[in-house]
């Protein structure tokens, strides 16, 4: 279980650098056409707006996918709990956020992950079946 949550909290790192990277892109895709001088009054305003809000608004998404990976990689109950909160959030992202939310939530949920988080210091014995 401890390598699967090693492999989340790596891929919540990239995710949430991807959004970021996109926040960014959209952002400096609309800063930039709205300085093309044959635009009418209205619209280089509009496109400031639009390019600030949005990516915001995607970095605000991509920051705590990167903050509950990190939390997974270091070990801490928060960000596990964090995890499994964007998880849920990111399930209507499809496919990629969908895929990503569904292992994250199979695994953090799971009572061998859980006992490991609870307790850092004696990691828990590989289960038996019987």
């Amino acid at each position: 279980m401890n390598d699967h949550v090693k492999i989340i909290g790596i891929l919540w790192i990239v995710f949430g650098a991807l959004s970021l990277l996109g926040a960014a892109f959209l952002f400096t895709l609309l800063m930039g056409v709205s300085f093309i001088p044959e635009m009418e009054t209205p619209a280089p305003e509009i496109l400031r707006f639009i390019g600030f809000f949005i990516g915001a608004f995607l970095a605000l998404l991509g920051l705590p996918k990167i903050i509950g990976g990190w939390g997974l990689l270091k070990g801490k109950e928060w960000g596990r709990i964090l995890t499994l909160i964007v998880s849920f959030l990111s399930l209507l992202n499809i496919p990629l956020g969908t895929a990503l939310g569904i292992y994250s939530i199979v695994i953090l949920m799971d009572k061998r992950t859980v006992a490991l988080f609870q307790n850092p210091q004696n990691p828990p014995a590989p289960a038996v079946n019987s």
